[in-house]
């Protein structure tokens, strides 16, 4: 019995960039237990807080994208040398200053949202709905956590409009 409406062949390409966004995530959750455990100074509390709740949610959608491409029927990647192999995240030294550890998590939100990309424009071609559902609310997810990091990073006069703008 088939409960997917879609042909196998158009879900391979589905599938190979849900693999390729598996193994992103698998390197990025690393990177973030890393700076859980090893940030020091001023932002400790708050940094060591946040990476928490992003590996946290990490872990989360490692299991879903894991699950939606055996929904697929296909088997998912799951060897830390693949992942490894696979991933456009690449690990980075583990020592570095808080405000470094945000600006590189900064950059691997865009190599994510760049695959979450690719992920959507193959499985609107497939016609999956269900993937493109799942990677949109990641999409806005990423996108306010990454607006919120980038804020950190922002020292109150570099703000580009600190006026408020009222519409009429």
């Amino acid at each position: 019995m088939s409960y997917l409406k879609m042909n196998d062949e158009d879900l391979l390409p589905v599938v190979v960039e849900m693999n390729i966004l598996l193994a992103d995530y698998h390197v990025y959750y690393q990177k973030l237990r890393s700076n859980h455990w090893n940030i020091v100074g001023r932002n400790f509390f708050d940094l060591h807080e946040k990476f928490e709740s992003m590996y946290n949610d990490a872990r989360v959608k490692i299991d879903e994208i894991a699950e939606r491409i055996l929904t697929l029927r296909y088997h998912p990647m799951s060897q830390m040398e693949d992942y490894l192999k696979s991933s456009t995240i690449k690990e980075k030294a583990v020592l570095k200053s808080d405000r470094a550890m945000v600006l590189e998590t900064l950059n691997d939100h865009k190599l994510l949202l760049e695959q979450m990309g690719k992920v959507m424009e193959k499985a609107n071609a497939a016609t999956d709905e269900g993937t493109a559902d799942l990677i949109g609310a990641y999409i806005r997810e990423l996108e306010k956590t990454s607006w919120m990091l980038e804020a950190w990073t922002k020292k109150p006069s570099e703000v580009a409009h600190p006026e408020v703008v009222e519409v009429m």
